[in-house]
């Protein structure tokens, strides 16, 4: 497969919907729109818990409209879509107060959906009995390495797949409403890799999750350092460890973050990084018995997790609302990222490997 057939970053098929924001954190100021912008999405209004703080983002970014309360925003008859980046303990109130709204086309929700399994089922169901579109914000599948190994992967230049892993050493941003949860590296996190993982070999049989606290993380918590083995119903075995200690980080102290991930087939193998810890783009390099005669090659990109990707998330709903087709991140599909993340707290809490099958989705 030629560097010039892979597509790192979407296609924008339509930017033709009206966006009402709500969140004005650092994920929607520096990523929504920031991409927004960048890919022409039209944004008219934006809200949050505290009116001034929008009112900085919507000057930041030429928003027209700065309203309330995010209900307020959500009536809005100017409004086709939410996006909604908002804590997951909040966020299904808002998501059926959308719902009931004839004007509202699709929501944007992000990750975790809610805070429980059974409370993302049921917000599944009441979207589908309203007619509306829910999707959900797993934008890791975004990322440029990711896009362009499930090229390759489907191409079958590395084979089948027989073993992959996501070896993470950073310090994720630990929003201040996470420490009044019960759940932390697992559901907030690992979620990125564990979502991604499906989204290139399918969904697990099996996963077996172990954890210890992070020395960092002052507020209490179960889950700090992660660590959890996947087996697919294909055979590949697969690793995801999410080291959020990533050593000592006092001043001298070499900073030496950084996540890396490789795949290895019967045909080939990729290997690549991811680049937020840095602030660079993905890196990806592969070689291939099949196609590139046993010879690394790496396609490159310009273009970076954040603030990019967050275009191919919002266009593959706006795509969704002009054609009619299911969203590339359905609810429905989050709903068993979801079911994936419980069965790993559950393998923590008994000590034991979980079946996928053992944790209800209906």
């Amino acid at each position: 497969m030629a560097q010039a057939a892979f597509q790192p970053d979407v296609e924008v098929r339509s930017r033709d919907y009206r966006i009402g924001c709500i969140g004005a954190g650092m994920i929607m100021a520096e990523c929504h729109l920031a991409a927004y912008k960048q890919a022409g999405f039209p944004v008219v209004a934006i809200a949050s818990r505290t009116k001034a703080n929008a009112q900085k983002v919507a000057e930041r970014w030429d928003i027209p409209t700065v309203h309330d309360t995010p209900e307020k925003l959500i009536e809005d008859t100017s409004v086709e879509i939410i996006d909604l980046a908002f804590p997951p303990d909040q966020q299904p109130a808002l998501i059926r107060h959308a719902l009931k709204q004839p004007h509202v086309k699709a929501i944007l929700a992000q990750k975790p959906l809610a805070l429980s399994l059974g409370e993302a089922v049921l917000l599944r169901d009441e979207a589908k009995a309203a007619g509306k579109i829910l999707s959900v914000n797993q934008n890791m599948r975004y990322d440029q390495s990711m896009r362009v190994l499930k090229q390759i992967i489907d191409s079958g230049a590395l084979g089948d797949i027989v073993f992959a892993q996501i070896d993470m050493h950073a310090i994720p941003h630990w929003q201040a409403f996470l420490q009044d949860y019960d759940r932390l590296t697992l559901s907030n996190m690992s979620v990125h890799h564990l979502d991604v993982l499906r989204f290139l070999f399918g969904d697990p049989d099996e996963i077996t999750t172990l954890t210890r606290k992070d020395p960092r993380t002052t507020f209490d918590h179960k889950d700090g350092i992660t660590v959890s083995t996947l087996r697919f119903p294909s055979g590949v075995l697969a690793v995801s460890l999410e080291d959020v200690w990533s050593g000592p980080r006092q001043d001298g102290y070499r900073d030496d973050q950084h996540i890396s991930w490789r795949v290895e087939g019967t045909q080939g193998v990729a290997k690549g990084t991811i680049g937020w810890p840095t602030g660079a783009a993905s890196t990806l390099s592969y070689a291939s018995a099949k196609t590139t005669g046993g010879e690394w090659v790496s396609p490159s990109w310009e273009t970076m997790w954040f603030p990019h990707a967050f275009i191919g998330v919002m266009e593959q709903l706006q795509h969704a609302v002009a054609t009619g087709a299911a969203p590339a991140l359905s609810v429905a599909d989050n709903v068993r990222t979801m079911a994936l993340v419980e069965a790993g707290y559950r393998s923590i809490a008994e000590g034991r490997t979980v079946k996928l099958s053992e944790i209800s989705i209906n």
